[in-house]
Order: structure tokens, then sequence, then C-alpha cells
């Protein structure tokens, strides 16, 4: 078997999870592209159930409408993942499993894609939920190898979870 977590990802969800634990905090996530990459990273450190929630992996949007609190109109208006489209993932995913942060993620793993920017191989939203802001960022991996973006996007992730949770007043350790 291959190592797991991916290497590059070990050393990340270990500090995200020794950082929420030493708060007494909790995250939930919500994801698409990664696959349920993000969960399966955090929940691999040892006492992962201190701090998780819960999460969805919410591929299709089918799924988005029977988890993600998405109703008819998000789909017929749908485009295309955004920043604003993965903070809406996040915050419902936080209010509704009752977590301090979400995590949210949607992008475009590839190989193949759409010739938008958000519909790009290498293309993802990301979103974290806060009671008081939901930050989001955009990244391009710039490639379209689908299994190398997958763990791009998670890592990238939790990068921003670990950036949200340091400017709120965690220390890095």
């Amino acid at each position: 078997m291959a190592e797991f977590p991916p290497p590059s990802l070990q050393p990340l969800a270990q500090e995200v999870v020794e950082l929420l634990k030493a708060r007494k905090e909790t995250v939930s996530v919500a994801e698409t592209a990664a696959g349920g990459l993000v969960s399966a990273c955090l929940l691999s450190v040892p006492g992962a159930s201190a701090i998780y929630k819960g999460g969805l992996t919410v591929y299709t949007l089918e799924s988005r409408l029977a988890f993600a609190g998405w109703t008819e109109a998000n789909i017929e208006n749908y485009s295309g993942p955004t920043p604003d489209i993965v903070g809406g993932l996040a915050d419902h995913t936080r209010r509704t499993l009752k977590s301090t942060y979400a995590i949210s993620e949607s992008g475009t793993a590839g190989p193949t894609g759409g010739t938008t920017r958000n519909r790009t191989p290498g293309y993802v939203a990301l979103a974290v939920s806060t009671a008081d802001v939901t930050h989001t960022r955009e990244v391009e991996t710039g490639s379209r190898n689908r299994a190398e973006n997958m763990v791009a996007f998670a890592a990238e992730s939790l990068r921003l979870l670990k950036e949200v949770l340091s400017k709120s007043g965690a220390s890095a350790l």
C-alpha cells in the first residue's frame, strides 16, 4: 500500500489537528474535487475525533441538493466552482454540524475540463467559514494530472485553515 496520507500532507494535517485540539475547537469539511482527501487526512491523525465534526463529499450537483442545502435554483444558475459557491458550502456545513470552522473546496481536478477559468484543470476555489467571516481563495496548479491536483487541493484547503487559525490567535507549532 502506498503511504497514506500522502507525505506532503502528513505534517500539515498533524499541525492543523494539534492547533484545533489546543484551542478546543472543531472543524467540518465539504469537499468536491479532493474527493474526501481533506477529511481523510485530518482523520489519519490520532486524536482527530476531538476536533472533527463530520464531512461531506458533494461531488455531484445531485449530492449538493441532498446534503449541502442547495435548491434547484442553485443548479439552474450553476456555472462551475467559484469562491461564493464554496463559501456557501462551508457556511452551510459549519452551521449544520455546529463546528467552529468548516473547510470547503470545489474545482476541476482534470485531466479534462472546460474553457472558462474556473473549469480549467487545476483550478480550485477554497473557503474556510467561521462564525464571523468566510475566507476564500482561488488557486491554479497549472497541472492536468488528476491525482496530483486532488492532493494539491487538499493541501491548499488545509493551508487556508491553518492561516485562518493563525490569524485568529493560534500560535504556530
